[in-house]
């Protein structure tokens, strides 16, 4: 797996995980990666820096995960909300993680509702149905469906590109 931090034309950085980077050429060609805030399929690649893994790194790692199982249960208090940048980009290391973890849900509430509006729900026929479509027999178009995570590992190993639909809290009610 090879993760890219992509940009869309308004300037919204994500990040997205692709099996190589053709595939993310192949995703991106058929309109398949979308900007989880905006939802526009202009998406380009970004620069990043590259993850290399020293010594040093894994020692600080462990280190810090041990401080923290180790420290002692204190009670929660609220984060103060500390005020974003007022133009451009906001960091969200200056907000709260409760406003983060709530802005997130919203872009995967936007995404899940554009991906469902724009594709055709074939149920159970979902595995067989992505199989036509790759090898030409039906017409091609967005489906969503229900499949096995054996099938669906079965669909991936045959060069068909898949992935599950973000799961909702309100989905396990």
């Amino acid at each position: 797996m090879i993760k890219y931090t992509l940009v869309c034309d308004d300037a919204h950085a994500f990040e997205g995980w692709f099996r190589n980077s053709g595939d993310f050429d192949a995703q991106r060609s058929r309109d398949l990666v979308a900007c989880p805030v905006c939802g526009t399929t202009d998406v380009r690649k970004s620069l990043m820096a590259p993850a290399v893994s020293t010594a040093r790194k894994k020692e600080a790692l462990v280190g810090a995960a041990r401080e923290e199982m180790q420290a002692p249960e204190t009670p929660a208090t609220p984060e103060p909300a500390v005020a974003a940048p007022s133009a451009g980009k906001r960091s969200s290391a200056l907000l709260p993680k409760d406003f983060q973890q709530k802005e997130i849900l919203e872009a995967l509430r936007i995404a899940r509702a554009r991906i469902v509006e724009n594709s055709e729900n074939v149920g159970e026929r979902f595995a067989s149905e992505a199989r036509k479509i790759h090898s030409g027999e039906a017409q091609e178009r967005s489906i969503y469906g229900e499949t096995s995570p054996r099938d669906a590992e079965a669909l991936a190993e045959e060069g068909i590109a898949v992935f599950p639909l973000p799961e909702l809290p309100e989905d396990k009610n």
